[in-house]
């Protein structure tokens, strides 16, 4: 199956929009509430990325509308998929056991993020 050059376009104008909102849905998993405004504030910010990007590729509004919508059944979707999976992490561990895992999950990105020398909500790197 051969796509033609619009339609590869508009598959990596997709994925280009969605990734970020992916990524951020996956770190609600390990924020907790007490980052909600800031989900929030993020979702504006992809929100305001996704429009920019609409435009600059001079999508119809119609295109828009319904890339909006797949937008919004995706992460419906993945928030059923986030909650059946917690259900069945609970079904399978106790609550010390889920902490346990929690605290090695956190330990373990810390540790990849030292050794990588990845930057942790804005800060610089120090090449010191």
């Amino acid at each position: 199956m051969t796509m033609s050059l619009r339609q590869l376009i508009a598959s990596g104008l997709m994925a280009t929009a969605l990734l970020p909102l992916a990524v951020t849905a996956q770190a609600g998993n390990h924020g907790g509430e007490h980052h909600a405004p800031d989900r929030e504030r993020m979702e504006e910010r992809m929100q305001e990325h996704r429009q920019d990007v609409y435009e600059r590729a001079g999508l119809s509004d119609e295109k828009q509308q319904a890339l909006n919508e797949a937008h919004d059944t995706f992460r419906e979707e993945m928030t059923d998929v986030r909650e059946a999976h917690r259900a069945r992490m609970a079904d399978i561990l106790d609550e010390d056991e889920q902490q346990a895992l929690r605290d090695a999950m956190h330990e373990a990105r810390e540790a990849y993020r030292e050794g990588h020398g990845k930057r942790h909500h804005g800060e610089a790197m120090n090449d010191e």
